[in-house]
This record gives structure tokens, C-alpha cells and sequence, in this order.
């Protein structure tokens, strides 16, 4: 966006009324006075009123003001004041120096504004310049370090239009062009009508009376066309009633003084109330335009928090509601890049920049009017948070992702140091004291060693089978291949590794109905859940499986009538290397990895109560067919 506008004009809406009223007072001060200000000294001060407001106010109501200065000083030069005379010497002599005067100050005032504008661009172009060789002598430093050089090639912004120069322009006119034509043909009708009824009534009425009708005219000309069709409706105005109702009739002449002052007393009322009139429609005009932006920024807002936090979907919602293109770009490498865009199929070479930090920017076009500056200037705002937000949460992922990493490796550790290594040191052991040649073992004694290194091997291919399982879990390698499993198939399969399986019962209903599962998979969730099971039941109250069929979800639930698990631990058991109740050896993976089996195959498992005591984990997954025999290949 533009930094430094330079000064601006002030409007004719505030300057005209002011201007007028100086003038009248110029005009009282040479009538007060009698004679003792001369006409050189009224000439004088009105062609300064009109160089002053003319180099102040917008160009185009210098005439106005030269007009009403020219008048002030033909009627107030000389006695008797307020008696206008349009010929003469000083008629002549006011229309020279005041319209002069009045041109010159509207020269001067677009020399001026010109040059500050010029000023304003050189000096911010030089501190501009001066940062941007700054950074560029850095980043060519960093360039020389890494071996790279800077500007490979022209960057996206480098193109034309993509100046510092104003997204929009000014405040838009408070009526449009349809309501001002309306105005201006308004007054071509409505003032001769007027003029034609008081000069049909003239021996019923005063010059009061006709200025009140015709101020009347021109404040609904002004609610109509705004205000400059008000200012000619009152310059008309004031016409028509010097040729029709002041004396000498049909001409310009005016002999009566308070009639003349009536006449510049209407025309400055007439403005100011045009003024007034304009100024409050141009604030409804602003006031709506505000709520307009409002709602579009909470509308905004509400996408935001409604999930779409992403520099896309804000610059999707600025297209779609306010039409154009959008892209917004960063400074990276010397060049600048796309980061995110909207309705952009190629660059935009003559987009608007919005400038949202030194390598920050947002380029947009073809918007509707309703997109003014100070909204496109949100919607970069939002744009930088989102793409901000959008960094922290990836950043944020990463840093929860290495952190599971690490905690991972840490209970790999733990795992390889103590679990792992016991099952070996009692493998060690008992390999070492069978292999003792000068001790004789007894028949019981080699059987109990033997045991006891099966034992401990069972345990250590368990505990890698688990690590295993739990890194295909972590890295997303596991890919299931669901089909039609048969339940008692997979269950007395996975019973028939585990130490002391023969307590376990297995309560499957005969022909129970197929489950959609990997058999491989579900085996391993099976086998773990027993293990579990079978390790915290009793002797006199073994655990047994369940299977149960829910509206096409087949139930299955591991019952042990063991010390069960709190409700607030529940959740934990699941996560890995968690144990609770820490009792048995173990590395804490195996309910974990059957967990994400399950979920895996598309279902769910859960941990509940024992009615009588006891932890009940109940893996839910979807029914294939009612037909066993529809069962294909083993696995």
C-alpha cells in the first residue's frame, strides 16, 4: 500500500460555505465602515480569499469562488453598498484581478501538491532503497558463505504494477453517477417550474417568500443529486431571481442593497445546507461500507475458527466474496516465491501489492468496489497469521513427532537393558551349566534346563515379535489385507504359543458368522489379548473369549478374572510401554500392538469391568458373511 499520500485538497463540500462566508464578512466590513475601506482595499481582500481557497480547495470550485468574490467586490467597493452593478470600471477591474487570483491559486496548489507528492515518493524511494541495498549486501555476504548467488532471475514481484501505489482509491463519492444526472435533470425541471408559479403570483409575494421556495428547491436537489447539483441549482437559483424578482426587472442589476445581500445570503445557505446535506449521505455511504467490511472480516473470522485456518482458504474466501485473484508471496533466496494462491493459474504481472512485512506480500486484482484497502489489508493480516499458524502447528507436529521418537527409543533401550536381557542371561545360564563337564546332570535336572531355556525363548521371541510389530506400527508400513475370517479358526491358533493355554476357554457359539480381518493380524491381537489375559487370572478362575454378533459387528471379549484396572488407567493400558501395576515382566507393548491391529483392520478395542472383578477388553469388528464355508484360503 502507498506510504505518503502528500497533502490533500480540501473538499468543496467544506471549502465553498467557509470561503462564502468570508467574503460576506469582507463585504459587512466595508459596509460597516462607510467608505473608510476603499475599493482597492475590498479588491484586494477578496482576491486574496480566492487565491488562499482556491490553492486549498478542489480545482474545480475556483470558479464558484472567483464568482462570489467578484460579486462581493463589485457590491461592496463603493456607496451605496450592496447595489450591484455589472458594468464598469470596477466590474472590469474585479473580473481581472479576482479570476487571476483565483487561477493562480489553483496552479499553485497542483504545482504544490505535485512537488510534495514527488518529495514524499523520492525520500521514501531512498530510505526504501537504502534498506534494500542493506539487505542486499547481507544476503550476498550469506550467499558468498553458502556459494550461491543472489537474484538468480527476475523474482514474481519484479514485474509491473507491483509498485507501493494505493490498492484502491479514495473514498468513493457518497453518490454515485445515476442520483448526480438525477439531480442535474431535477433542477432543469423543477427551477423553471418554480420561477414560472412566483412570477405568476410576484404582486402576492416578497423576496423573502421567493428565496425560501427556492432554497427549498435546492435542499431537494441536494437530497437528490448530492452536492454539486445543488451548487448549480443555487447559482441557477440566484440567477433567476435577479433577472425575475429583484428591480430593475430582466436584468442583472440590483438597486436595492439588502435585496443584493438577500441574494448572497441564499447562495452561501443554500451551499452550506448543500454541504451539510452531502457530508451526512457521504457518512451513511462510509457507515454502511464499515459494516459491509465488518461483516466480511467476522465472516472471515467465523471461517477461521471454523476450522479453515490456512493462508489458501483465506485468500479462497477474500475471491469468493469479493471476486478477483489473490496470491501472496514470500522473499526466499532473493526471490520472491508463491506460498499460497487463489483463482491464479499463471504470475500476476499487474497485480496491486499489499506489503505485509519486509518478505511478506499480497498481491491481488480484479476485486469488486466493496474491497477497499483497509479490507484487503485485513485479509492480509489473516493471510500472515494463518501462514504463521500454519508453521507453528507443522513445526509443532515435528517436535511431537521426535519427541514419540525419542521416547521410543528410550523404551527400546529400557527394553534391551532389562527384558531382553534376562530371558538371554537365563538362556546363558542354562546353556552354560548344561554344557558343564564336571557336573552330571540327572535326566530331571537336563529336562528342567531345558524347559527353562524353551521358556525363556518363547519370552524373547514374544518381546521382539512385539517390537517388531509396534515399529510397523509407528513407521505405517502395516497394510491389512481384510477378507472373510473364520473366528475358531484364528483363536485356538493364536492359544497355542502361550505358556499354560489349556486354562484359557474359548466360548465361540458354533457356526458364528465371519469377520472382515486380516487372519494374520488378528491372530496377533488374539494372542496378546490371552497373554494379558492368562497372566493376571487366577488358577481357580480361568479367562475365557467371548464372541458375540451387535448389528452386523461381530464382539469379541477377552474375560479375566484378575485384580482389573482402574477407570482412570483404562486408556493407558493401550498406549506402549505402559504398565500398570507393574508385576510381571514385560515391556508393556502388548496390548498397544494389539490396539493398533485392531484399528488397523477398522475396528476398535476397549477396556471394561469384570462383572465379580476382573479387566474385560472387547475388540469390536465388522461381520463379513453368514456362511463359514464362504471362507477362502488360510493364511
Amino acid at each position: 500500500m502507498s506510504i505518503g499520500q502528500g497533502p490533500r485538497t480540501i473538499p468543496a463540500p467544506y471549502a465553498l460555505p467557509v470561503s462564502f462566508a468570508m467574503f460576506l464578512a469582507v463585504g459587512t466590513v466595508a459596509a460597516a465602515l462607510h467608505g473608510h475601506l476603499p475599493a482597492t482595499g475590498v479588491l484586494i481582500a477578496c482576491a486574496v480569499i480566492a487565491c488562499v481557497t482556491s490553492f486549498a480547495a478542489d480545482p474545480i470550485a475556483f470558479v464558484l469562488l472567483a464568482g462570489i468574490g467578484w460579486l462581493t467586490t463589485v457590491g461592496f467597493s463603493r456607496p451605496p453598498y450592496a447595489q450591484l452593478h455589472l458594468t464598469g470600471a470596477i466590474a472590469t477591474r474585479a473580473a481581472i484581478v479576482i479570476g487571476a487570483s483565483a487561477l493562480a491559486g489553483v496552479c499553485l496548489g497542483l504545482l504544490f501538491r505535485w512537488l510534495a507528492r514527488r518529495l514524499t515518493l523520492v525520500s521514501m524511494g531512498t530510505y526504501t532503497g537504502m534498506r534494500a541495498a542493506k539487505k542486499a549486501a547481507r544476503d550476498a555476504r550469506r550467499g558468498a558463505i553458502a556459494h550461491r548467488g543472489l537474484g538468480a532471475g527476475p523474482g514474481l514481484g519484479a514485474g509491473p504494477g507491483l509498485g507501493a501505489g494505493p490498492v484502491a482509491s479514495g473514498a468513493e463519492s457518497a453518490i454515485d453517477i445515476r442520483r448526480r444526472l438525477a439531480g442535474v435533470v431535477l433542477a432543469a425541471v423543477l427551477l423553471p417550474l418554480i420561477t414560472v408559479v412566483l412570477a405568476a403570483l410576484r404582486p402576492h409575494l416578497n423576496l423573502a417568500d421567493d428565496l425560501l421556495f427556492y432554497l427549498v428547491a435546492v435542499v431537494t436537489i441536494t437530497v437528490v443529486g448530492g452536492f454539486w447539483p445543488a451548487v448549480l441549482a443555487a447559482v441557477t437559483a440566484s440567477l433567476l431571481l435577479n433577472w425575475y424578482f429583484t428591480e430593475p426587472l430582466h436584468t442583472f442589476t440590483i438597486q436595492q442593497p439588502r435585496e443584493l445581500l438577500a441574494l448572497l445570503l441564499f447562495v452561501t445557505v443554500a451551499v452550506a445546507v448543500s454541504s451539510v446535506v452531502h457530508l451526512a449521505a457521504r457518512r451513511a455511504v462510509q457507515a454502511a461500507r464499515a459494516r459491509e467490511e465488518a461483516a466480511s472480516l467476522l465472516e472471515l473470522a467465523q471461517t477461521v475458527l471454523g476450522g479453515a485456518d490456512s493462508p489458501t482458504a483465506v485468500l479462497d474466501h477474500l475471491t469468493a466474496t469479493h471476486g478477483g485473484q489473490a496470491e501472496l508471496q514470500e522473499r526466499s533466496g532473493g526471490r520472491w516465491v508463491r506460498t499460497a494462491s487463489s483463482n491464479v493459474a499463471g504470475s500476476l504481472p499487474a497485480a496491486n501489492r499489499i506489503d505485509i512485512r519486509d518478505d511478506l506480500t499480497l498481491l491481488v486484482t480484479g476485486q469488486r468496489d466493496s474491497a477497499t484497502a483497509a479490507l484487503l489489508a485485513g485479509y492480509a493480516a489473516q493471510a500472515a497469521a494463518a501462514l504463521d499458524r500454519e508453521r507453528l502447528r507443522t513445526q509443532a507436529a515435528q517436535a511431537e513427532a521426535l519427541a514419540e521418537g525419542n521416547r521410543m527409543r528410550t523404551a527400546l533401550l529400557a527394553a534391551v537393558s532389562h527384558d531382553l536381557r534376562t530371558p538371554l542371561a537365563s538362556i546363558k545360564a542354562s546353556v552354560s551349566s548344561l554344557r558343564q563337564t564336571d557336573v552330571q546332570w540327572s535326566p530331571a535336572d537336563e529336562a528342567d534346563l531345558l524347559a527353562t531355556i524353551e521358556q525363556n525363548a518363547d519370552r524373547l521371541d514374544a518381546l521382539i515379535g512385539n517390537l517388531l510389530d509396534m515399529s510397523r506400527l509407528h513407521t505405517g508400513s502395516l497394510q491389512p489385507f481384510l477378507r472373510p475370517t473364520a473366528i475358531d479358526e484364528v483363536a485356538p491358533v493364536a492359544v497355542g504359543g502361550l505358556d499354560d493355554s489349556l486354562r484359557l476357554e474359548l466360548a465361540v457359539p458354533e457356526g458364528f458368522p465371519l469377520v472382515l480381518a486380516d487372519p494374520g493380524l488378528l491372530e496377533r491381537v488374539l494372542a496378546n489379548l490371552f497373554s494379558n489375559a492368562l497372566r493376571y487370572s487366577p488358577a481357580a478362575q480361568p479367562p475365557e473369549l467371548q464372541a458375540q454378533l451387535d448389528s452386523g459387528m461381530v464382539r469379541l471379549e477377552v474375560v479375566d478374572h484378575g485384580p482389573g484396572v482402574p477407570d482412570s488407567q483404562k486408556e493407558r493400558i493401550f498406549e506402549p510401554f505402559t504398565r500398570v501395576a507393574d508385576r510381571h515382566p514385560g515391556v508393556g507393548l502388548g496390548l498397544a500392538v494389539a490396539k493398533g491391529f485392531a484399528e488397523a483392520m477398522g475396528g476398535r478395542i476397549e477396556a471394561g469391568d469384570t462383572p465379580g472383578g476382573g479387566l474385560t477388553i472387547t475388540v469390536t469388528l465388522p461381520a463379513a458373511i453368514p456362511d463359514k464355508s464362504a471362507l477362502g484360503a488360510e493364511p
